[in-house]
C-alpha cells in the first residue's frame, strides 16, 4: 500500500482548497443518519468472500460505504470512473446498491434522506472484528459514542456504526465469510485510509484502545505526530494532523488505486466531479490525486509506478 505524502485540505464547502506539506482533509459534513430508501430491485446481499474464508484480520478496513442524497448520480461516476459494476439490492424494503470490482465486492451505496436540501456525500470505513459486541463496548469504554448498534444482514455479518472521540463515523463488520488475506491491492481496491484530527496522539489512544490497533510514528515524515495504525505486521492505515479552523471537523480519505491517473483524472468532469489536487508524485514513485466525486464525496486516486509498493520496495 502507498501512504499519502503531500496533499490538501478542504474546507467544509468541499471547494476550498489550501496545500500544506501533505494532506489535509475535510468531509464537510456532521453526523450522518443513514436512511435507506425503497428499491424496485431485489437481489441476494452479498457475502463478504465467495468463497467463505477462515482468515479473520482484527483492525483491517475491509469495506466501505458512500451515503449520498443522489445514488443514481454516484452509482454513475463510480462505475464510470472505475469500471466498478453496481448491484441494487433490498433488505427489508430499503434500497442499497453494491460496488464489485472485477465481481468481487469492495464498497456500498446507501442513499441519504435529507429534509430540506442535500448534504455532500461522505465515505465510511468498515474495520475487521470477531466480536461487534465487545467491540462496541471497547468503543464506549474509550469515549467514542454508537450511531447504530450490531445489526444482523444475511450472508455478510454482523455490523454497526460508531464514531471515535473526535465524532468521525466508522464502520464495524464481523463477517460471517471470514476477511480477504493480506495482499497487494489491484487497481479499483482501495489502498489506504487517512483519518485527519486535531490530536493525533489522542485519537491513536482511541484506536489502539478502542480496535487494538498498533500504533507507530510515521517514520517517513519529519511531523512525529503523525502516525500508522497496523494489524499482523501489516499498515492498515495513517492518522494525520488536521490544521486549526473554526470550519475544520475531523474526516478520512480513503484511496483507491487505479491502473493510468491520467486517464482515470481525464473522465472526471464529464461525469460531473472535480480535481481537487493533480497528480503528483508520492511515496516509492507512485502517483497521487484527489477528486470530488459527482455528489459531493471525496476520494483520492493513486497509481503504482515501477511496482511501488511499500512491501516489495524494502
Amino acid at each position: 500500500m502507498v501512504r499519502l505524502s503531500d496533499g490538501l485540505f478542504i474546507n467544509n464547502t468541499m471547494h476550498t482548497i489550501s496545500f500544506s506539506r501533505r494532506a489535509r482533509v475535510l468531509a464537510g459534513t456532521a453526523m450522518l443518519a443513514i436512511g435507506l430508501a425503497p428499491s424496485s430491485h431485489a437481489a441476494k446481499f452479498p457475502a463478504l468472500n465467495d468463497p467463505a474464508t477462515t482468515e479473520h484480520i482484527p483492525g483491517k478496513l475491509v469495506w466501505a460505504d458512500l451515503i449520498t442524497t443522489d445514488p443514481d448520480s454516484a452509482t454513475k461516476f463510480y462505475t464510470s470512473l472505475l469500471g466498478w459494476t453496481a448491484a441494487p439490492i433490498e433488505q427489508k424494503g430499503k434500497g442499497y446498491v453494491v460496488f464489485s470490482n472485477n465481481g468481487r465486492p469492495v464498497a456500498g451505496l446507501a442513499p441519504h434522506n435529507v429534509k430540506g436540501g442535500t448534504h455532500p456525500a461522505r465515505w465510511i470505513g468498515y474495520y475487521s472484528v470477531t466480536d461487534i459486541d465487545a467491540a462496541v463496548a471497547a468503543v464506549t469504554k474509550e469515549g467514542g459514542k454508537v450511531y447504530a448498534t450490531s445489526h444482523k444482514f444475511p450472508d455478510r455479518g454482523l455490523q454497526a456504526i460508531v464514531a471515535d472521540k473526535d465524532g468521525n463515523p466508522i464502520g464495524l463488520l464481523q463477517s460471517s465469510s471470514g476477511d480477504s488475506a493480506d495482499a497487494e491491492p489491484k487497481p479499483g481496491d482501495w489502498n489506504w485510509f487517512e483519518l485527519y484530527v486535531t490530536n493525533t496522539k489522542d485519537t491513536g489512544d482511541f484506536y489502539h484502545g478502542a480496535l487494538g490497533l498498533e500504533v507507530a510514528p510515521e517514520t517517513n515524515s519529519e511531523k512525529k505526530s503523525e502516525f500508522v495504525l497496523s494489524t499482523a505486521g501489516q499498515a492498515r492505515g495513517g492518522i494525520a494532523e488536521m490544521p486549526a479552523g473554526d470550519n475544520n471537523k475531523p474526516s478520512w480519505l480513503g484511496v483507491i488505486r487505479v491502473a493510468n491517473l491520467d486517464d482515470t483524472l481525464a473522465k472526471v468532469a464529464g461525469l460531473g466531479g472535480e480535481v481537487l489536487v493533480p497528480p503528483h508524485s508520492v511515496e516509492y514513485g507512485s502517483r497521487f490525486a484527489i477528486i470530488l466525486d459527482s455528489t459531493g464525496g471525496t476520494v483520492g486516486l493513486v497509481q503504482y509506478v515501477d511496482n511501488a509498493n511499500p512491501a516489495t520496495s524494502q
